[in-house]
């Protein structure tokens, strides 16, 4: 596979110099901060491409050409339109400019969500963490969305009740930030009133209408896309359910089926993040990577663990631990790298997705979730199963 690296622009304090030390070959990226109601311009591209190889890397894949809720909401057809527009221009200068894949989201409002940003682990380093009763007591107790209470049991509410009781105001401010106020890769911050307001867009919006929205997405971009060389790589949910009342509809192996069946084309693809497919305990990643293996241009590979007592929280595990089977996903996707390869095909890129703050990580800011040593280490271990898959499979 192509060993990646997720890097935000110039901005980032993880610098390409140090990518490439890392190990990776590739980069992902995207034009951040763009103003998303205009395509990328060429001599954009150009320029964060001419700095990529000055370094040596190359640009792999584009993640994230942003969606707009114009496209998801559908709300008026002018702007989605629009929307759809400013996104195929996108994707033709992309083309001009060499670079053929692109990772998409069709998440409403949300980037991938989590209650914690640096929950302490047993070994003294920093991780992700989703923690469902911290959650219900932001959505019922901060954001007081209206209903919200119809989706938790009383012990469910009582529970975060007390979660909300014990937070301070520095606490509770933390806890919005980490929510709404916008992650890396994100088009969009929001305060608590203009997420309410966001959120009742959605109010008329379920999953079957989110989908015939997203339908008419892939049916103009995707013909765009085949014609241009290019893959579209869209992101699984995560975490890969419903949030907030918000429909979504990118969780399953049933809805990457879906997907894949609305335009068949070999520039409409899938994103295999193992991290938010692995979340859902019915999600047999072996069984998918297998399934979807012709269909899958980009690779997400990071692990989770559920909760014992609760599995609608998780922590970000180490790369190799979890529930997930890294060595078994590993497995089929050099098989399916192996088939593409006799055949002339299109590479594999992966990344190491997420990682621990470990050791000077811990004394340096970086972008939550993008670490240097953490992702270093996650890195180093996935080529490390690679290579032995590949000797002894």
């Amino acid at each position: 596979m192509e060993h990646t690296w997720r890097w935000f622009g110039p901005d980032d304090p993880v610098t390409l110099s140090e990518i490439r030390q890392a190990g990776a070959t590739g980069i992902v990226t995207a034009l951040h901060g763009h103003d998303p109601r205009t395509p990328w311009s060429v001599e954009a591209i150009v320029e964060r491409k001419a700095l990529i190889e000055a370094a040596g890397l190359s640009w792999s894949v584009v993640e994230s050409v942003p969606v707009p809720e114009a496209i998801k909401q559908a709300l008026d057809t002018t702007a989605r339109d629009r929307a759809i527009e400013v996104f195929c221009t996108t994707l033709e200068n992309l083309a001009a400019c060499g670079i053929d894949t692109v990772c998409y989201n069709f998440m409403p409002i949300l980037d991938w969500t989590r209650t914690e940003l640096a929950w302490p682990t047993d070994t003294g380093g920093l991780a992700l963490r989703f923690d469902q009763t911290t959650f219900a007591a932001f959505e019922l107790f901060i954001l007081k969305r209206p209903g919200a209470e119809s989706l938790y049991s009383p012990d469910e509410q009582a529970a975060a009740r007390r979660c909300f009781e014990r937070m301070d105001d520095e606490a509770q401010k933390r806890l919005v930030t980490t929510l709404i106020a916008g992650l890396p890769g994100a088009d969009q911050h929001y305060t608590l009133a203009q997420f309410l307001e966001n959120l009742r867009a959605y109010e008329a919006i379920d999953a079957e209408r989110l989908r015939s929205n997203y339908r008419h997405f892939l049916q103009k971009v995707v013909p765009v896309a085949e014609r241009l060389g290019m893959r579209l790589a869209v992101h699984p949910d995560d975490p890969p359910r419903p949030l907030l009342g918000l429909p979504r509809i990118v969780s399953t192996a049933e809805d990457a089926r879906w997907v894949l069946d609305q335009i068949k084309s070999p520039a409409n693809g899938l994103t295999f993040c193992t991290g938010s497919y692995g979340v859902r305990e019915d999600n047999d990643l072996i069984a998918m990577a297998r399934e979807f293996a012709p269909h899958i241009h980009f690779v997400h590979l990071r692990a989770t663990r559920r909760d014992a007592d609760d599995p609608l929280s998780f922590i970000e595990a180490e790369h190799l631990d979890g529930d997930v089977d890294m060595v078994g996903v590993i497995g089929e996707l050099v098989k399916e790298e192996r088939r593409r390869l006799e055949e002339g095909g299109a590479r594999l890129p992966m990344r190491p997705d997420h990682g621990h703050m470990l050791c000077d990580d811990i004394r340096r800011t970086t972008n939550p979730g993008y670490p240097l040593i953490g992702r270093l280490k996650g890195l180093a271990e996935l080529r490390g199963v690679e290579c032995a898959v590949r000797r002894f499979c």
